[in-house]
């Protein structure tokens, strides 16, 4: 199984950016999740996906993320408006099968908002 994020960039505050997570290697239904990682924090997650497409976000990105999927492609996506410094970290992939221990990530993609 392969998950491979892209899209991070450096970015002024207030602008957007679109992540994609491709994953190969893995057929059926999945959950997926868009986690970042700070420098000198824990990693945290910011948005979520269920294998019945509900959603849920972190408290300090909502209104500005919206995480989505397409399942012919096997790719999530993580859309990121109104973007903040604090916004800055690694942003990871994670796939999981529901009701399951599985789960997989990639290396990441670095995002950098400027003031």
């Amino acid at each position: 199984v392969q998950v491979v994020e892209s899209g991070g960039d450096l970015v002024q505050a207030g602008g957007s950016l679109r992540l994609s997570c491709v994953v190969s290697g893995l057929s059926g239904s999945k959950m997926a999740a868009w986690y970042r990682q700070a420098p000198g924090k824990e990693r945290e997650q910011v948005a979520g996906i269920s294998s019945a497409d509900y959603t849920n976000y972190a408290d300090a990105v909502k209104g500005r993320f919206t995480i989505s999927r397409d399942s012919a492609k096997n790719s999530v996506f993580l859309q990121m408006n109104s973007l903040k410094p604090e916004d800055t970290g690694r942003y990871y992939c994670n796939i999981r099968r529901p009701y399951s221990t599985e789960s997989y990530w990639g290396r990441g993609t670095q995002v950098a908002v400027s003031s």
